[in-house]
């Protein structure tokens, strides 16, 4: 099982996508809870947020901050990091829990493949050689990791100008594996 951890800030539109491609993760049994860290939005995030039956956690605090605080709250021995906007395709689950379920895993992390859905291609072709170039994963990829080892690395750098980048380079490429599900950017709404 794991906790899914999503830093908000006036996030109620891209929030639904992501919290609706999580209900089949739940229903499956994966999710135990989903925590939202939030940085005292303005918005209705809080009531997409409630609706959807999530943990909500209000820290008026930097992205840092908020995600470690959340990851110290949950009560899994994996976490999901995920933007909102960010959509993980169908086959997430089977894919994340195989990586959880093999035990020599719990000092490496897994992102997703970016993408877009149902179409593959150049965009495809392109990030297959972006990471064959050794070009590492963007934020919006999701970071699959076991507590444990978010914990050992110290979590997301209170001093990074972009802590989730920061946590990325700091797990290397060669304690990194990226999953066969695609993760893609919900539509921007204006």
């Amino acid at each position: 099982m794991l906790s899914v951890v999503i830093a908000t800030k006036d996030s109620e539109r891209a929030l639904v996508p992501t919290l609706t491609a999580l209900v089949p993760g739940a229903t499956a049994g994966l999710v135990s809870e989903v925590l939202i860290a939030d940085g005292n939005s303005h918005d209705d995030t809080t009531a997409v947020a409630e609706h959807a039956g999530c943990n909500f956690v209000v820290l008026d605090a930097p992205l840092a901050q908020r995600l470690n605080a959340a990851a110290g709250k949950a009560r899994a021995q994996w976490l999901l990091f995920l933007q909102p906007g960010t959509v993980l395709d169908s086959t997430w689950i089977g894919d994340a829990q195989r990586f959880t379920e093999m035990s020599m895993h719990e000092d490496y992390a897994a992102v997703f493949r970016r993408g877009a859905p149902m179409r593959a291609g150049l965009r495809d072709a392109l990030s297959l050689l972006a990471t064959t170039l050794g070009r590492l994963p963007r934020p919006e990829q999701g970071l699959l990791i076991a507590k444990s080892f978010h914990s050992e690395l110290g979590g997301y750098s209170e001093t990074a100008a972009d802590p989730e980048r920061d946590l990325i380079r700091r797990i290397g490429w060669r304690r990194l594996t990226t999953l066969p599900t695609i993760a893609y950017r919900a539509l921007r709404y204006t």
